[in-house]
């Protein structure tokens, strides 16, 4: 196992810079995941700690020593990619043992090491069979048996699941997850996938367009985002967006209607009469008894899902669009009026111009 570092790290393609000054300290045994919408570059950054892409600027570590100049081979770290990358003529056995015999390991050791990656990963009795004779999940797992084997400081996995249909890409995150615990091997993993994320990462680094927006655990990026980009792009359904006016004292916004919702712990005196972003996740509202809620919502749609309900519609003189989520079985017809509360621990505010967060 070992820490990874990443140092103020720059990646350009001729003129254009790509990766933006990334840094990250990632520690011994943690599972990261870097996550983001496609083209964001998080497996260009993967990619540069496997050694695959040379970094522009910057440094990049492991276990403490400089691997900038370093050959993939030489950073003693096994990489598990998006199409298994098996050869379709080698048993489960002989792609597992391959990368220990190129590299002259005695029989026995590898013997030793294969048989035990295939009992952690439930492939024993599937070791003679051929690639073509396997499901998706279990060419994935002889793809990380392969990693295992090698016994590597540095696991990196590029969007290993993505290949798999949902009901399997479920199973797979499990047993991931678990492998992780077992092995205890430090793990780079990049996905677009929120759901992998939130449900593998110790620590989420959120990317986009080459940039590291928030570096936190998944309940901290969930609850207290750093930047409207991360908290549109975590949660499902995405958080409802309002341009909302801050009042004069600080102390509250108005949404469209002429509503005043109170800030929490304190208030915004820097931003008294300016516009903002007030940003409320879906299920967060709360209904109101009749004529008590802060807010009305007309109802245009209602998606029954079974564990919950997903109510779409809008409300104030602007027909603001709003999306609200609630925990239970219920029914409502088009143009129903839905008084609505919203707890002010649950209202999250953004620069309108930066997107950053303000206040807590």
């Amino acid at each position: 196992m070992a820490n990874v570092s990443l140092n103020n790290v720059y990646k350009s393609f001729g003129k254009t810079e790509v990766i933006h000054g990334i840094s990250c300290d990632i520690k011994d045994g943690e599972f990261i995941v870097i996550l983001g919408p496609s083209g964001c570059g998080k497996s260009t950054v993967l990619r540069m700690i496997a050694g695959l892409e040379v970094i522009t600027e910057g440094e990049i570590t492991i276990e403490g020593k400089v691997v900038n100049r370093l050959e993939p081979a030489d950073r003693d770290i096994a990489m598990v990619f998006q199409n298994y990358a098996l050869y379709p003529h080698m048993t489960v056995y002989k792609n597992m043992a391959y990368g220990l015999k190129i590299r002259r390991m005695p029989k026995s050791e590898i013997e030793k090491r294969v048989q035990k990656a295939a009992e952690i990963l439930e492939l024993t009795e599937f070791l003679e069979r051929k690639p073509r004779q396997l499901s998706g999940g279990q060419r994935q797992r002889v793809a990380m048996g392969r990693c295992i084997v090698r016994e590597p400081k540095v696991f990196l996995f590029d969007e290993p699941l993505s290949n798999l249909d949902a009901k399997l890409r479920v199973q797979m995150r499990l047993e991931l997850r678990n492998l992780h615990e077992t092995l205890g091997i430090t793990s780079v993993y990049v996905t677009h996938d929120q759901v992998e994320a939130m449900t593998l990462g110790d620590r989420l680094v959120i990317m986009d367009d080459g940039y590291v927006e928030q570096i936190g655990t998944p309940l901290e990026v969930y609850e207290r985002p750093a930047t409207r980009f991360v908290a549109g792009f975590i949660g499902s359904p995405a958080m409802n967006f309002l341009n909302v006016r801050v009042s004069s004292d600080g102390a509250s916004v108005e949404i469209p209607g002429g509503v005043h919702l109170p800030i929490e712990n304190g208030n915004l005196p820097e931003y008294a009469d300016k516009e903002v972003a007030l940003g409320i996740r879906p299920e967060h509202f709360e209904l109101a008894e009749e004529q008590q809620g802060d807010m009305s919502l007309n109802v245009d749609h209602v998606e029954v899902l079974g564990a919950d309900t997903l109510v779409h519609g809008h409300f104030g003189e602007d027909k603001s669009s709003l999306t609200i989520r609630l925990s239970d079985i219920q029914h409502f017809e088009k143009n129903t009026i839905l008084p609505l509360n919203v707890p002010p621990s649950k209202l999250h505010l953004f620069d309108s111009q930066s997107g950053t967060r303000l206040g807590k």
